[in-house]
């Protein structure tokens, strides 16, 4: 079974919906609005599955919520979060060893997300909105 298969399944069985599969990339999409996944990308190509949410757009480039990003970051049991290449989108990211992955790796990665956009849900959307003034 290759790597791309085996988190499949692993995502149907912790009852994640799949929205999208490129199988001729190894991408996933998923969804799961009550844990506040919105098109998670999987990227399950080689031996490191990449997992990729977008959180919020930065326009305005305040410097203090860097800062703050790396403060959460050392909260985080999983993942951290990041800048896109361009350093226009917060993201969440993780990387995994895709051959040794077992369900509850990938499920500790996810809740990982969830737990940390619940603590910082408030500074979100205040980023979010200073960035749309």
């Amino acid at each position: 079974m290759s790597n791309f298969e085996k988190i499949k399944g692993y995502l149907l069985e912790l009852e994640h919906e799949v929205t999208q599969e490129h199988t001729e990339d190894n991408l996933l999409v998923i969804n799961d609005e009550n844990k506040g996944i919105c098109n998670m990308m999987l990227d399950c190509e080689g031996d490191v599955l990449v997992v990729e949410q977008h959180i919020f757009d930065i326009t305005n480039g305040d410097t203090s919520i860097f800062k703050r990003l790396l403060q959460m970051n050392r909260e985080l049991v999983h993942g951290a979060f990041v800048l896109d290449e361009e350093g226009k989108r917060v993201l969440y990211r993780d990387t995994l060893e895709a051959d040794n992955l077992d369900l509850n790796e990938l499920e500790a990665s996810l809740s990982a997300l969830a737990i940390a956009l619940v603590e910082h849900a408030d500074e979100f959307l205040t980023f979010a909105a200073k960035e749309t003034v």
